[in-house]
């Protein structure tokens, strides 16, 4: 039989798809780990990156550190982290928050970089502190890069999720790293297509927050007409 038949037999099989070794409670577990690293990496990465975009300040600087963090190989990043404080849920989270961080920074900042400086100028024009400026004129209008950014750290650390496997936790990574270790080719097989469906389904889901974004942007801003 071949790999693709097996893998489908596998996915046949209904004890695959209950108790702490199926497919739905690994599935919550690889969801959990994503979503707690994209929001932690937001409440980093979003405060920041609206004052670099508003402000200009340290921008050089920023492209400099999210190229950096943007190299750093996340398996070796972790293994440190590991050694230095040991095994537990900490040591991924934070490999992937390093992985999630880059993107959600570059697409604030350059989100609100590509807003036009007339509309800013205009909305200085009518009084508006910089606080209303920020919050009214430069975030509605930068949103799509905003939620690009996230979109792109959420479809990283989906894939790279996995990782927490490798130090004895959940989520799909454990069909890769113990199919692996048993040359369970299927298993891996099926692990891997897993979470290639969930990617594509966060990505679709992304996608249609973008166009909603987008067009939410092409609409008269309120703030500037009164």
């Amino acid at each position: 039989m071949s790999v693709f038949s097996e893998t489908v037999d596998w996915f046949a099989d209904s004890s695959h798809w209950h108790g702490n070794y199926g497919v739905p409670h690994f599935v919550v577990q690889h969801l959990g780990y994503t979503a707690e690293t994209v929001v932690v990496a937001s409440a980093i990465a979003i405060p920041l990156g609206l004052w670099i975009g508003h402000t200009g300040r340290f921008r050089s600087l920023a492209v400099i550190v999210t190229g950096a963090l943007r190299a750093l190989p996340t398996l070796g990043l972790l293994t440190g982290i590991v050694l230095l404080i040991g095994i537990g849920l900490t040591p991924p989270i934070i490999a992937l928050v390093v992985l999630a961080i880059p993107p959600v920074l570059a697409g604030v900042y350059s989100g609100l970089e590509s807003v036009d400086r007339k509309t800013i100028d205009a909305a200085r024009a009518i009084g508006m502190t910089e606080w209303q400026i920020l919050a009214k004129v430069e975030v509605p209008l930068a949103l799509p890069l905003i939620v690009g950014g996230i979109r792109s750290a959420t479809l990283q650390v989906v894939a790279t999720a996995t990782v927490a496997a490798y130090v004895g936790l959940g989520g799909l990574g454990r069909y890769l790293i113990d199919g692996l270790a048993v040359r369970d080719f299927p298993r891996m097989a099926a692990g891997s297509v897993l979470i290639i469906v969930i990617a594509l389904v966060l990505d679709g889901v992304f996608a249609s927050l973008q166009k909603l974004a987008l067009r939410e942007r092409t609409s008269p801003n309120p703030a500037i007409r009164s």
